[in-house]
């Protein structure tokens, strides 16, 4: 165990020529990130889960409810043993043939079992109160962050001169303000991370799961080797526009719709201006460039700016969505859907229950194509989707 530590931890790897762990152990002097601080994340994360529940339950659910936020769910299909065997044992889409199977056994039309499907697979789904909780929470705390974010960064040097970053280093002490943020961050993060399993399901799962690895990564990596000052810059610029996505959420639960189109269209400006035009001119110019001229490269260093790329890749992948949702806005006169989300809408469909006797009808889907969500990090925002 002993040699697999010594190989992680290894000082050609993490650290600059010439620099060792022991130059960077606390002293009476100074302090500096020591990896067993990130231990403290884990207690915190679990922490910050409890008072998610407690915030949703206290004070969005008053909140919701004080929007006459609906607190029911999809309307249930209709009890039938055969289709729910077929639902949980075989399919949640059964094709063609097995619909046509379906309707001669039942003696239902397929249009009616396509509904039933379509009415059992949203009977899964959150009400629109759950996700205004979830959405307000999110709000909250990316408000609460951001806010703490700007007010510590605008006094150190490093936000008007990000040479400052590198000056220095890796000798760069330790501050009460630099630990706070990167603790509670990574704690948020981790516990994003997790509840992605037990919160609302969306297209864009696997990619959230990559951003949120690749985010706790980029926090664990740059607190380890102390590049915490450029660390700091790229939490707050990735907190800003995350703020305006949940207030748009909300305001769409609430079906407040201009006020959504509004903060969408902000979100939408605040997202591409500063993850396209900030986040590569700012952030990567200077850990790829100004890093480069002051420190030199070493081969954490390339791992670290590695993870910045793949950060700006995700940028690039959301951005076009984003413009995807503006554009088909824009044609229909408000914001209906953004592609980053499954989650099947039910209100803009015939959702009678089945009827006893076989109709003659059309075998095609009735889905509209036209309903959706905006899936954004965690939520749908838009009122046409239940």
């Amino acid at each position: 165990m002993a040699g697999i530590l010594a190989w992680f931890w290894n000082e050609r790897f993490w650290l600059p020529h010439n620099v060792t762990w022991a130059d960077l152990k606390n002293t009476d002097e100074a302090t500096f990130p020591q990896a067993e601080d990130l231990y403290l994340a884990c207690p915190l994360a679990f922490c910050i889960f409890m008072i998610r529940l407690v915030f949703e339950r206290f004070i969005a659910r008053p909140c919701a409810m004080g929007l006459k936020i609906q607190a029911n769910g999809p309307q249930k299909a209709q009890p039938n043993a055969i289709l729910e065997k077929v639902f949980t044992a075989i399919t949640k889409h059964p094709d063609e043939k097995r619909l046509e199977g379906l309707s001669k056994q039942l003696d239902w039309d397929v249009r009616t079992i396509q509904r039933w499907f379509r009415q059992r697979r949203n009977q899964e789904k959150p009400s629109t109160l759950a996700r205004f909780c979830e959405s307000m929470w999110r709000f909250t705390f990316y408000l609460y962050i951001f806010t703490y974010g700007v007010r510590f960064l605008k006094k150190t040097p490093w936000l008007w001169n990000t040479k400052e970053c590198w000056y220095n280093y890796p000798y760069q002490p330790l501050t009460v303000d630099i630990h706070y943020y990167y603790i509670l961050e990574l704690s948020f993060y981790l516990s994003l991370l997790f509840s992605q399993f037990t919160d609302i399901r969306r297209k864009d799962f696997l990619i959230m799961f990559l951003h949120h690895v690749a985010t706790i990564s980029l926090i664990t990596f740059s607190y380890v080797n102390n590049m915490a000052r450029v660390g700091t810059l790229v939490m707050c610029l990735h907190d800003a526009a995350d703020v305006l996505i949940e207030a748009a959420k909300m305001a769409n639960y609430a079906k407040c719709q201009i006020l959504c189109n509004l903060l969408f269209a902000m979100f939408a400006i605040l997202f591409i201006s500063s993850r396209l035009g900030v986040y590569p001119v700012w952030i990567l110019n200077t850990t790829l460039f100004e890093s480069w001229e002051i420190v030199g490269p070493y081969p954490s260093w390339w791992v670290f700016n590695l993870l910045l790329i793949l950060l700006q890749l995700l940028h690039s992948f959301w951005s076009y969505l984003i413009v995807k949702t503006a554009c088909r806005a824009i044609s229909k006169g408000k914001v209906s859907k953004d592609d980053r989300s499954d989650i099947e809408s039910s209100s803009d469909e015939d959702d009678s229950p089945p009827p006893n006797q076989k109709h003659h009808s059309s075998s095609t889907n009735g889905t509209n194509k036209n309903h959706g969500t905006n899936g954004y990090l965690t939520g749908a925002p838009y009122p046409d989707e239940h």
